[in-house]
């Protein structure tokens, strides 16, 4: 029988909470002391590991305190500072662009609003979400990110690939008060249990809720 919306609901409830008893350590990955620090790192985390990105950003935030100092060096040499994470030109760029307008712009703090985060160069949803609701504790949405976008799939919490569209489904299911809480959750589990190659069904918390259990369908699930 096909699940109703509010029965969706319901279990999506169901999944918030067992995954808080089993993750309650469940937290952003991305080390950082302040909103700015972690808009860097998050720009820095585009197809990069969180574990390679605190790495760089250790001896990154050291160097650079505050928006003016990504301004003053040539970006020939924050190229250099963050080439490890990959696509370094490309993220030298964004992160150059997004402090000069900051400066000029925002008077060098990073703005609390949806919108004007998304003016900031390397800023997308997934970006304003984390700083938003990691940097400032603002639900404004759910971070969709790869593991975020796997775990729904196999939860049958939405059948978009869009991010942003699954960000919507997300919203309709998830309560706005774990809407910060959630991706975490999702995050930690995906790397923890429900990995993407061979996920650890029969170890898992919530295989009774989801449809994809290899116990019950007897095949991996689609990463």
């Amino acid at each position: 029988m096909r699940e109703t919306k509010s029965q969706r609901k319901h279990r999506t409830e169901q999944i918030i909470k067992l995954l808080k008893r089993a993750h309650p350590d469940a937290h952003c990955a991305l080390n950082h002391s302040n909103a700015f620090e972690l808009l860097i790192a998050t720009i820095l985390s585009a197809q990069c590991t969180d574990e390679r990105v605190n790495i760089v950003t250790a001896d990154l935030f050291r160097k650079y305190q505050k928006p003016e100092d990504y301004l003053k060096v040539r970006d020939t040499e924050l190229q250099q500072d963050i080439k490890t994470t990959g696509f370094f030109r490309n993220k030298t760029k964004s992160i150059q662009g997004a402090c000069k307008m900051l400066v000029e712009e925002f008077g060098g703090e990073v703005p609390q609003k949806m919108d004007e985060l998304l003016k900031l160069p390397g800023v997308a949803r997934k970006t304003a979400n984390v700083v938003l609701g990691v940097g400032y504790g603002i639900a404004a949405g759910i971070v969709v990110d790869t593991h975020v976008s796997r775990l729904s799939h196999r939860l049958g919490l939405t059948k978009q690939k869009d991010p942003a569209k699954i960000e919507i489904d997300l919203q309709e299911l998830v309560p706005k008060k774990d809407w910060i809480i959630f991706s975490h959750l999702l995050i930690f589990h995906g790397r923890r249990v429900c990995k993407a190659r061979r996920p650890l069904c029969e170890e898992c918390v919530l295989e009774k809720l989801c449809p994809s259990s290899m116990l019950k369908t007897g095949k991996i699930p689609l990463s």
